[in-house]
């Protein structure tokens, strides 16, 4: 690969560099988009949110990106849930539920092939997962994938992936707090790596607090 193939690449940042219009999906929380290059979750790329307790997984903190891109493609696929999607949630914060495809692999490599191939599709504008650790040579394909789909990539992981390195474009670290969350930006490619970023749900997301059934 020649060096203008290189700086074709979106997974590769060159400083002051400006991005793409389309290069982000704003988060709805105004505190994280000024902290997030493009102001908001990279687009075509893997964000990875680690979380305390995979169980609860805050899919608020999603829900008004997911419904934002609705309109690109309206297919969006949920791979290996804690627990099943509770709909009513889902559909008070925009989302329509017959296009949510849950998939439910038996094990870790099928959760990782899942996710590729729904990432290259062309066919979902979002796709989330939850996974075990991601080593390098999966993550290295699904950030290809999410970049070849032009997709919004985002996986669930729990705390002890922070004993391991990351090929995610961005990767978050949420703790649950009284009000909501505190967030760290552990890796953003492109931008600076804040710190106790707070943000709480709105009344538009409140619902989303009991999106698992």
């Amino acid at each position: 690969m020649n060096l203008d193939a290189c700086l074709q690449r979106q997974d590769i940042w060159r400083g002051k560099k400006a991005l793409p219009a389309d290069s982000a999906v704003a988060t709805g929380f105004a505190a994280l988009d000024n902290c997030l290059p493009g102001k908001g979750w990279p687009r075509g790329a893997l964000t990875e949110i680690l979380v305390e307790n995979i169980k609860r997984s805050p899919l608020w903190l999603i829900l008004p990106a997911l419904s934002r891109v609705l309109n690109s493609r309206p297919w969006q696929a949920w791979i290996a849930p804690p627990a099943l999607p509770y709909p009513p949630g889902l559909t008070h914060n925009g989302l329509d539920v017959s296009k949510i495809i849950i998939i439910e692999p038996e094990n870790q490599a099928d959760i990782l092939w899942s996710a590729e191939q729904s990432l290259r599709s062309n066919a979902c504008s979002a796709v989330i997962f939850w996974s075990d650790h991601l080593k390098a040579a999966p993550m290295r394909r699904l950030q290809l994938a999410a970049e070849s789909g032009n997709t919004l990539g985002i996986c669930f992981q729990g705390d002890e992936a922070l004993r391991h390195h990351s090929l995610a474009t961005l990767r978050i670290r949420c703790k649950e707090t009284a009000s909501g969350l505190k967030i760290d930006l552990l890796k953003c490619r492109g931008g600076p790596l804040c710190q106790n970023i707070s943000i709480a749900p709105d009344s538009s997301t409140s619902d989303a607090l009991t999106t698992f059934s």
